[in-house]
């Protein structure tokens, strides 16, 4: 579907189909199984929500990409993204935050507790290393 480029929604948009946004819409937008494309010329004030969302134009909120966003070189984000995969393209204009581990607090502690116990094994790798330079005479 598309929402062409003279057209202004405020409201919700809610489908079941891809959607291609040329207009305006202030709101919310939500497509959670489906592609959502922002054109070049499209301005959005609204948080949305799709499984793959792709930004050409301007876009006011938090995004949320089931699957991946992408903002392209034309693309202009003020908000948050959350997805797994997020593709920032050369020349893209973005100021918020990203969030590409949704839900995985879990997942972070486990990655804070493998640093420090590499960091022991460097240790005792370069006493290793000391103690055969010493005993190498060197």
């Amino acid at each position: 579907a598309l929402i062409g480029s003279s057209i202004k929604i405020t409201g919700d948009v809610v489908g079941d189909e891809n959607l291609v946004i040329d207009g305006s819409v202030e709101g919310t937008i939500n497509l959670s199984s489906n592609e959502l494309v922002i054109g070049q010329s499209g301005h959005i004030n609204a948080n949305m929500s799709a499984n793959i969302i792709r930004v050409d134009g301007e876009v006011k909120g938090d995004i949320n990409g089931q699957e991946k966003v992408i903002v392209s070189k034309t693309g202009r984000v003020k908000g948050n993204i959350v997805a797994p995969r997020v593709t920032l393209e050369d020349g893209a204009k973005f100021k918020g935050s990203i969030d590409m581990d949704p839900g995985g607090l879990e997942t972070s502690t486990t990655h804070m507790e493998k640093p420090g116990s590499s960091l022991t094994k460097t240790k005792g790798v370069n006493d290793i290393l000391e103690k055969a330079s010493s005993d190498t005479g060197g």
